[in-house]
């Protein structure tokens, strides 16, 4: 069964852009809201209507029975919702014979909201979500929206010193983490002494057979150890971390056992690693990479060739130039001790990074944000704001009922 879920745009509020007509924030608002249902499975392609506007998406409701009379035969349009004063969401049963009525027991509101100066718009609440937000991911907390924006479904700001929390965002969500991985390579590289200087070939188990993506290093590249180190961790190249965990004591499986154990020995209790390189899964939490950067800053070299802004290396005829992935360690305006950069599909734009403002050490951790530049002006906003001495303490959206 297929219902259509008409919602009355006459309830949109508009701030800051008293100018923007009902039609046109219905084609910027309910586009990416409805696009993300149907992304997740819960609707079908989005009709837009007008007069008022309103836009319609089927979902799934198994508890309701329509009534069945011929009358209802002819009822095969959306009826739209009367303009006026706020109105529940309408269910319409397409293709039957009636619509369906919902009790009102059942029904849940669609609230939509455009935040001062932004251009895309925060759905607070959806009619029979599921138990987590898959459709919409994880909310902001309440009262973070106005003051930063972020994109990042998941993001944690804590001083390094005193290991406070000064800023929270479903900090304890597991999720990809992408080439954030590399961090926990470089430490097991480094815990296991092996000589730096020893030669590290690609071959073609090196080669990324489960995502197809390429790599400058052609197969029977020849780096030291040191080398394909560095580029790992400043340009994230994925054959060199594979390279260099194939040369490990029992070869790659015996490296990802080590970096499990590594993440076990830190306290990352939500943290699995499937790979040395971040292309196959592996899932951590925002929480978990706060004690993975710190651990990892105590290394020198991982320091040093994180915040390295290029390197040139000699891997057979001719020279190759790598620069860094995180564009911030050319901004003089920050410190960074310690960075890196990782994206999938799966985990979108990841960061995380050591950096001192206004003489306090801080650690920011920042995943699954959605835009190419998004991770770096998520970066930003919070210096910005850690800058201007921060406000109080913006908690955590963990304990709250995601998906209602």
């Amino acid at each position: 069964m297929r219902w259509i879920v008409a919602v009355n745009f006459s309830e949109f509020q508009m701030k800051n852009n008293p100018f923007l007509s009902l039609q046109s924030l219905a084609l910027r608002v309910a586009k990416p809201a409805i696009a993300s249902l149907m992304a997740a499975g819960l609707a079908v392609p989005l009709t837009l209507m007008s007069a008022p506007v309103a836009a319609a998406a089927t979902v799934k409701h198994p508890g309701v029975t329509p009534a069945t009379t011929a009358a209802g035969k002819k009822a095969k349009k959306a009826h739209l919702l009367k303009a006026g004063g706020p109105q529940a969401a309408t269910f319409i049963r397409t293709g039957g014979p009636q619509p369906a009525v919902i009790p009102p027991h059942l029904r849940k509101r669609v609230t939509f909201t455009m935040e001062p100066g932004e251009r895309r718009a925060h759905v607070s609440r959806i009619a029979f979500a599921p138990s987590r937000s898959q459709a919409f991911r994880m909310r902001e907390p309440e009262g973070s929206l106005s003051a930063l924006a972020l994109r990042s479904n998941a993001a944690l700001v804590v001083d390094q010193n005193t290991h406070e929390a000064l800023y929270e965002k479903n900090s304890t969500e597991v999720m990809p983490i992408a080439s954030i991985s590399k961090l926990m390579t470089a430490m097991v590289v480094l815990d296991s002494k092996a000589p730096m200087d020893e030669v590290v070939e690609v071959t073609d188990a090196d080669r990324d057979y489960e995502k197809n993506t390429g790599s400058r290093l052609s197969v029977g590249s020849r780096l030291s150890r040191e080398d394909m180190l560095h580029i790992a961790l400043m340009s994230s190249e994925n054959r060199a971390a594979a390279a260099l965990s194939r040369y490990f004591p029992g070869g790659r499986p015996a490296f990802v056992a080590a970096m499990n154990k590594k993440a076990l020995e830190l306290g990352m209790t939500d943290t699995h690693f499937l790979d040395p390189t971040g292309l196959s899964p592996n899932t951590s939490s925002a929480r978990d990479l706060v004690k993975m950067v710190s651990a990892a800053y105590q290394y020198p070299q991982i320091r040093e060739f994180s915040t390295d802004v290029a390197y040139d290396v000699h891997p057979g005829t001719r020279t190759l130039h790598y620069g860094s992935t995180n564009a911030l360690v050319r901004n003089p305006g920050w410190q960074i001790g310690l960075q890196k950069t990782g994206f999938t599909n799966e985990a979108g734009e990841c960061m995380v990074m050591q950096t001192t403002v206004r003489d306090r050490p801080v650690i920011m951790v920042l995943l699954d944000s959605v835009g190419k530049y998004s991770r770096v002006g998520d970066a930003q906003r919070l210096h910005t704001w850690l800058g201007l001495g921060g406000v109080q303490r913006v908690t955590s959206a963990d304990n709250m009922h995601a998906g209602t």
